[in-house]
């Protein structure tokens, strides 16, 4: 089953949480911050949204930063995927 967002929605999958500080102390699974970096999985058209013309400005296989809590979760063929739309979108790893 593959995921087909619509509009400006983008499905982008969470990076791995880091298991350790920058000191070294490992952290449990409670004590670890959400990840905020993604990869884009998938991309919608754009469109006409809410009465505005949307461009999209990512693309599959960027590495973005998401709002800490943005989006909707779902479960695909037991992979978890993230659905926000582009504005929740942040920044551009490079």
């Amino acid at each position: 089953m593959t995921i087909k967002p619509l509009a400006d929605r983008v499905v982008v999958k969470l990076m791995e949480a880091e298991e350790k500080t920058k000191t070294g102390i490992i952290l449990t699974a409670s004590a670890q911050e959400k990840p905020q970096v993604a990869e884009v999985i998938a991309v919608g058209p754009g469109g006409l949204v809410d009465g505005k013309e949307v461009t999209m400005t990512v693309k599959v296989g960027d590495k973005v930063i998401t709002s800490k809590y943005a989006g909707t979760e779902v479960k695909c063929d037991g992979v978890e995927y993230n659905i926000v739309r582009q504005s929740d979108i942040l920044a551009v790893v490079e």
